[in-house]
């Protein structure tokens, strides 16, 4: 299920389109804004919380791929999904080659772009559950002596204790000492997870 912060943005300059697409996702229980062209949605963005967006494609002043442009030089993640008038397959391949997310063709099926837009809520919240896991991961790294990250990068490399000690001129018995203690501040049930963790932070071994 979307979660409450979820907001999915409907772009289009005919107004009984953009109602209708309004209603059809309040009724999948999806929280909607409106707007009647590109650009007062990017007049608005930096105020806004997007989600998802949805656009039609063929619109005066900014058309949909133009959106999708402008919204890749902003590096704005949100996915796009396109709606193209009959006939507008040309643009809806040209806006999947830009970074659109999906596009449906008019009529669309009601329940097959619920599912699609639903699909890219559920991303976007994986990616952001990643961000903040990676961010307290971050943290936890920070929080270690330049020995114990030392013996971090060793274990991420797939080096034995023996190993580590004889690269940093430690005895076995203290590299364990600082791996016990690597455990217990990074929070790590074993070492595949801590080795986990330290890739996800980015922080590979070296060699």
């Amino acid at each position: 299920m979307p979660s409450d912060k979820d907001v999915v943005h409907v772009i289009d300059d005919d107004e009984a389109s953009r109602q209708s697409l309004a209603f059809l996702l309040q009724t999948g229980k999806i929280e909607v804004q409106t707007h009647a062209s590109a650009t007062i949605f990017l007049d608005l963005l930096p105020n806004l919380s997007a989600s998802c967006i949805i656009t039609d494609v063929r619109m005066p002043g900014l058309s949909g791929i133009d959106l999708l442009r402008r919204l890749r030089e902003l590096n704005i993640a949100a996915p796009v999904i396109v709606i193209t008038g009959h006939g507008d397959v040309p643009l809806a391949v040209e806006a999947m080659k830009i970074g659109a997310a999906d596009f449906f063709e008019k009529p669309f099926d009601d329940e097959a772009l619920l599912a699609s837009v639903r699909s890219a809520l559920r991303q976007q919240e994986g990616e952001k559950k990643r961000d903040m896991e990676r961010a307290e991961i971050e943290s936890r790294i920070a929080a270690l002596s330049n020995r114990e990250r030392d013996v971090l990068a060793g274990l991420v490399a797939g080096r034995a204790n023996k190993q580590i000690a004889y690269d940093l001129g430690i005895s076995p018995r203290t590299v364990e000492i600082y791996r016990a203690n690597l455990m217990s501040k990074m929070q790590a049930g074993s070492l595949s997870e801590l080795v986990r963790m330290a890739l996800l932070a980015g922080m590979l071994g070296p060699g």
